[in-house]
C-alpha cells in the first residue's frame, strides 16, 4: 500500500509540477500576520504589532498543512513546543514548552483555565482541530494575569465565533493504521440575534498493531466523541456576549496483545492500562451594559476519569469552578486593566495524595484560590511602549503569593520591534493529578515532607524583523530567554528503582536558550516556514557530602526544530512537506539499564496532497516518510507484574517492568486520506 500510495503521489507531482502557478493563491504578509487581533498577552483585543508581550498565532488552515485527530498531536507543529508521550502503553501526553514539563503549560479556552490538574494527562487528547479558530502562544510566565500553572507558558484555543462560521462543514478522514476521525460542524440562527455552532468529533482506532514484536500494542486504541456548542448573542454597541459547553468521553486502552478489558480489566493474567474519561466544560463571556468596558468571565469543568493501570486502581473525580470580572480603560496614554478572580478546585482519589495525616481516612482537597491583578500598559508614542502588571493570590496553604511583571516594546519603524520582558511565575501542585508515573509500573510512591508552590523568574529578549522584497516577503521572530525556578518538585527515580521520592528542589533549576522562526511567502504561491530552538534544561542540587549536581531535563533535547512548505499549482493543487526534528534528549533509565540514556537524533516528515473541487477539498499523503520508530521502549514486557523480578538467574541486575522510557510515537510510515466539504 506505501509504494501505491508512493506512486500515485509522484505521478500527481510530475503531472503538475512546472505549469502555470497562481498569482492570486499570495495573501497579503501584514493583513495576515502583523495586522492580527490577539487577545492572550494583555487580555484585551490588540494588533499583534502593537502587543508589548510577543505572542505567537497559528491559524487552523496552518494545522491542515498535517491533519491530525487532535490538538495535542497537532501542537507540535509549533517551534518550541514539543508534545511529549510520557507512556508507551497509554499515550499519557503532556505538551512541553521550552524544555519545561506539562504542569508548567496553561490551556486556555477562549482565555479560561479549562485543561489543568487531573485533565493535564488525558484531556488535551479530546479537543477536536475541527473547532479551533486560531491558537495564540506567550512562552515564558504569564502568571501576573492568569495565575496558576502558568510558569512555562500558556497555549490559548480560541474556538469560532458561531456568528461568523461556516454554516456547515464536515472533515473526514482514515489511516492505513485504520485510525478513523470525523469533524462536523452545523450553524444555526434563531430570531435576528442568536446564533449557534454544534460542532461533533469522532476519533476510533481498534486496530491492534505489534510491528516491533515485544507483545504490547505499539498504538493506544481509543473510542472517543466530543460535542461542542457555542452560541453568540448580538448586542446593542456591540457589546460581547457568549456561551459554550462541552462534553467528552473516551475509552482507551493498551497492553497485552491477548487483553480484554472486560475480562482482564484489574486482573494479573494479561497486562493492560485501561482509562474510561468523563469530562463536562462551560465557559462563557458577558460585557456588562454600563459605559465602562466592564466584563465578567466564568468556567466551570468537570473530569471524572476510572482507570486501571495493570492492577493499580486509579479513579479521580475532579470540580474546577472559574470566574473574574475586570475593568478596561483607557486614560490619556494609559490603557488600564484591573479585576479580581476566583477559582475553586474539589479534587478526590484513591491515592495518598487525598488521604489525612493519619493514612486512614479520605479527604478529599477543596482549594480556593481568590486573586486580584492589575496592569497599565503605557504608551508614550509610537515607537515606545511600557507594560506593568502585578497580581496577588491567596492559598490557604501557601497563604499570600505575589507575581510582578514588565514589558517594553521599542518599535522604531515597522520593520523592527525589540521586546523585553521580566516576569515572575508560580504553580501550586496535584501531585498525582499531574505525573502519570506515580500511577503506574511497581514503584512505590514517597511524599518526604509537606511541598511548597514553585516558582519562577524569567526574561526574555524578542526581536522581529519584517521587510518586502523583490520575490515576496519576509519576517524574521528571535527569542532569547532565560527562566530560574526555586522550590521546584522534583520525582526522584534514580536512588531507588523500587520508589519514586517526591520533594521540593533542595537547588535551584535553569530553563535557558533562544529559538528563531522564519516565515517566507512569495509572490509566487510558495510559503515556507521553518524554525530552530536550542535549549539547555537543568537543574542544580545539593546531593551526597554537600556536593553540587547538575542533572540534565528529561525529555528536553537541546536543539530542536520544524518546517513547513506549501505550494500551490494549477487546477488547485496544494503540496504540502511538513517536519519536525529533535537532537538527543536525556531518558528515563534504570540502574544498570541496558538501553541508552540519551535518544538518537531523529526527524519525523510528512507529505500531503490537496486538491480542491469548489466546495471540497480531497487530500492524501504519507507521515513519517523516513520511517523513524524507537526501538526497546519496554523494559521486562514479557514479565509486567514482575511476578519473576526477583530471579537472580533470569534477572541478575534485578531490572523491573518500566513504560517511562519513551520520546516518539512507536507508528511508522503509514498513508491518509481524507475530505472536507464546506458550506459558507
Amino acid at each position: 500500500m506505501y509504494k501505491l500510495i508512493t506512486i500515485l503521489l509522484f505521478v500527481v507531482c510530475n503531472s503538475v509540477f512546472g505549469q502555470e502557478i497562481l498569482k492570486d493563491s499570495l495573501q497579503s504578509f501584514d493583513d495576515e500576520n502583523l495586522e492580527e487581533v490577539v487577545l492572550t498577552g494583555t487580555m484585551k483585543a490588540v494588533s499583534r504589532k502593537d502587543s508589548p508581550v510577543p505572542v505567537e498565532v497559528y491559524t487552523s488552515k496552518y494545522f491542515k498543512t498535517n491533519p491530525n485527530p487532535s490538538l495535542f498531536e497537532s501542537i507540535g507543529m509549533i517551534n518550541g513546543i514539543q508534545p511529549q508521550i510520557n507512556c508507551n502503553v497509554c499515550a499519557t501526553g503532556d505538551i512541553h514548552i521550552n524544555g519545561m514539563e506539562g504542569p508548567y503549560t496553561m490551556i486556555l479556552i477562549d482565555g479560561m483555565p479549562i485543561i489543568s490538574s487531573l485533565s493535564t494527562v488525558y484531556g488535551l487528547n479530546g479537543i477536536p482541530n475541527s473547532l479551533v479558530d486560531r491558537i495564540e502562544v506567550v512562552k515564558g510566565p504569564a502568571s501576573s494575569l492568569y495565575g496558576t500553572e502558568a510558569m512555562g507558558g500558556l497555549i490559548n484555543i480560541i474556538t469560532k465565533n458561531s456568528a461568523k462560521a461556516d454554516t456547515f462543514s464536515a472533515d473526514i478522514f482514515t489511516t492505513s493504521w485504520l485510525e478513523n476521525n470525523i469533524d462536523l460542524a452545523y450553524k444555526f440562527k434563531i430570531g435576528a440575534l442568536t446564533t449557534s455552532l454544534i460542532g461533533i468529533n469522532y476519533f476510533k482506532y481498534g486496530n491492534k498493531q505489534d510491528q516491533n514484536k515485544d507483545n504490547f500494542t505499539d498504538l493506544t486504541l481509543q473510542d472517543r466523541v466530543s460535542v461542542f456548542n457555542k452560541w453568540n448573542f448580538d448586542r446593542s454597541n456591540n457589546r460581547i456576549a457568549n456561551i459554550a459547553t462541552r462534553y467528552v468521553y473516551e475509552d482507551r486502552w493498551g497492553g497485552e496483545m491477548q487483553f480484554d478489558k472486560k475480562i482482564h480489566r484489574g486482573k494479573d493474567q494479561f497486562y493492560g492500562e485501561s482509562i474510561y474519561t468523563n469530562r463536562v466544560e462551560l465557559i462563557g463571556k458577558y460585557q456588562l451594559p454600563t459605559t465602562e468596558n466592564i466584563y465578567t468571565q466564568f468556567s466551570y469543568n468537570y473530569h471524572e476519569q476510572d482507570s486501571y493501570y495493570g492492577l493499580n486502581k486509579y479513579h479521580a473525580k475532579q470540580h474546577v469552578s472559574f470566574a473574574q470580572i475586570y475593568w478596561d480603560k483607557t486614560l490619556a496614554k494609559h490603557s488600564l486593566l484591573t479585576g479580581t478572580s476566583f477559582r475553586f478546585t474539589y479534587y478526590d482519589d484513591n491515592t495518598p495524595g487525598t488521604l489525612s495525616k493519619n493514612g486512614t481516612d479520605n479527604l478529599p482537597m477543596k482549594t480556593p484560590l481568590p486573586g486580584i491583578f492589575i496592569q497599565d500598559e503605557i504608551s508614550f508614542d509610537t515607537k515606545h511602549k511600557l507594560l506593568l502588571g502585578y497580581r496577588f493570590d491567596y492559598d490557604k496553604n501557601h497563604k499570600g503569593i505575589h507575581s510582578p511583571r514588565i514589558a517594553y516594546k521599542y518599535s522604531p519603524n515597522k520593520a523592527h520591534t525589540l521586546r523585553t520582558s521580566f516576569g515572575t511565575g508560580f504553580r501550586v501542585v496535584n501531585l498525582f493529578t499531574e505525573d502519570h508515573a506515580a500511577l503506574t509500573g511497581s514503584r512505590e510512591v514517597i511524599i518526604k515532607n509537606d511541598l511548597n508552590p514553585e516558582k519562577s523568574y524569567n526574561g526574555n529578549i524578542n526581536y522581529v524583523y519584517n521587510t518586502t522584497f523583490d520575490f515576496g516577503n519576509l519576517n524574521l521572530d528571535a527569542t532569547a530567554f532565560y527562566s530560574y525556578f526555586t522550590n521546584k518538585i522534583i520525582g526522584d527515580f534514580e536512588s531507588d528503582q523500587d520508589l519514586i521520592i517526591y520533594d521540593n528542589l533542595d537547588g535551584y533549576a535553569i530553563s535557558k536558550g533562544i529559538s528563531i522562526n522564519l516565515d517566507l511567502v512569495f509572490q509566487f504561491p510558495l510559503r515556507i516556514n521553518a524554525g530552530v530552538s536550542y535549549m539547555n534544561v537543568y537543574r542544580k542540587e545539593n546531593g551526597e557530602h554537600n556536593n553540587i549536581q547538575k542533572i540534565e531535563q528529561l525529555h528536553a533535547p537541546k536543539w530542536s526544530g520544524n518546517y513547513t512548505l506549501s505550494y500551490t499549482f494549477t487546477h488547485h493543487w496544494i503540496f504540502d512537506l511538513t517536519g519536525n526534528w529533535y537532537g538527543k534528549m536525556r531518558l528515563p533509565i534504570l540502574e544498570n539499564d541496558y538501553r541508552p540514556e540519551f535518544s538518537k537524533n531523529y526527524m519525523l516528515t510528512n507529505i500531503q496532497i490537496t486538491k480542491k473541487l469548489n466546495q471540497f477539498e480531497i487530500y492524501g499523503g504519507l507521515k513519517n516518510i523516513l520511517n523513524f520508530v524507537p526501538k526497546d521502549p519496554l523494559m521486562r514486557p514479557f514479565d509486567p507484574f514482575d511476578k519473576d523480578v526477583d530471579n537472580p538467574i533470569t534477572n541478575p541486575n534485578s531490572y523491573t517492568f518500566d513504560t517511562s522510557y519513551n520520546y516518539a510515537n512507536l507508528q511508522g510510515i503509514r498513508g491518509f486520506l481524507g475530505l472536507r466539504y464546506i458550506i459558507k
